[in-house]
């Protein structure tokens, strides 16, 4: 059984290894990991690409975009695979700006595990033979535990109907390397925090950049504190979306949470850091069609 399982994670491997051999289309990603049901791990795809790397068509009057997405994990020690497979398409009356982004996000649930594989593809639905693939080892973090934890922080465009939504929360997720010069929202979750404890959360921003040629550091710390009392839910789990309504300028910046139960000394930090490069030409946030079904082999 375990040799017909690593037969057809190589087989999988072998088939997307062959996508690197395609045509380049550069673009970007990030991965959030949250708690999932049943002691797995929910993480989250973002995707994003400039419409000048993409082929576009006409039909009945719209220009159209379309290009496919997948996103596979595999834990190499215990020889099991999960992927999703999905399509997006996008139709406009006009040919949208070659910086336009267009982005998108799917996602799965996997046990957790420091032995996984995570790689993402893309490639243009509308010119067979041009496609990229980024691969590298990924942990997935254990959340049942019992301490004071802290989910991935999770960066997007506000107040979005069609976009990704977890715990009431719906924002339009991009990559942390492709950020607008805009205000932007956080979302994050909070695991086993008694409910009724009283806690603090402390959010900053800090540049990454040096000084400019004078010295003088344009972007100061962003740093702002808020205080309540647990709401938890009866996981343990307290869902909490920020807003950052300073625009930032372009540069690279590291976003950190810390929360502390002040109640039992608990403390708990996240952090990512993110690059701001403006987006004037505009954003479109596209939800993913699956293409088949998730792929699931292993127990």
């Amino acid at each position: 059984m375990i040799r017909e399982l690593a037969s057809i994670c190589l087989a999988l491997a072998v088939g997307l290894v062959a996508t690197s051999e395609l045509g380049p289309l550069p673009f970007s990603y990030d991965l959030y990991t949250f708690r999932g049901d049943d002691g797995a791990t929910t993480v989250v795809a973002s995707f994003a690409v400039p419409v000048r790397e993409l082929h576009r068509d006409s039909k009945d009057g719209q220009v159209r975009y379309r290009f496919d997405v997948s996103f596979v994990l595999t834990d190499t020690a215990l020889h099991t695979v999960r992927r999703t497979d999905d399509s997006v398409f996008v139709a406009t009356p006009r040919a949208l700006d070659g910086d336009h982004l267009l982005h998108t996000w799917v996602e799965l649930d996997a046990a957790s595990s420091s032995d996984t594989q995570q790689r993402v593809i893309m490639t243009d639905a509308g010119t067979p033979g041009v496609g990229q693939m980024y691969q590298s080892p990924f942990v997935l973090p254990d959340y049942s535990g019992t301490e004071l934890m802290l989910s991935d922080l999770a960066l997007g465009f506000p107040d979005v109907a069609n976009g990704w939504k977890r715990g009431g929360a719906s924002l339009a997720l991009l990559p942390s390397s492709q950020f607008p010069e805009s205000a932007f929202d956080v979302y994050y979750e909070i695991y086993n925090l008694p409910s009724d404890h009283e806690y603090s959360t402390e959010i900053s921003i800090e540049s990454l950049d040096g000084p400019d040629d004078q010295g003088t550091d344009q972007t100061p710390t962003v740093r702002t504190v808020f205080t309540g009392r647990s709401g938890a839910d009866e996981e343990g789990t307290i869902r909490e979306l920020r807003r950052v309504e300073s625009a930032l300028p372009r540069g690279a910046y590291q976003l950190t949470v810390t929360v502390r139960d002040e109640e039992s000394g608990g403390v708990a930090t996240q952090r990512r850091r993110f690059q701001v490069q403006g987006w004037r030409a505009g954003t479109t946030l596209v939800p993913a069609l699956p293409r088949r079904n998730d792929l699931r082999t292993g127990g």
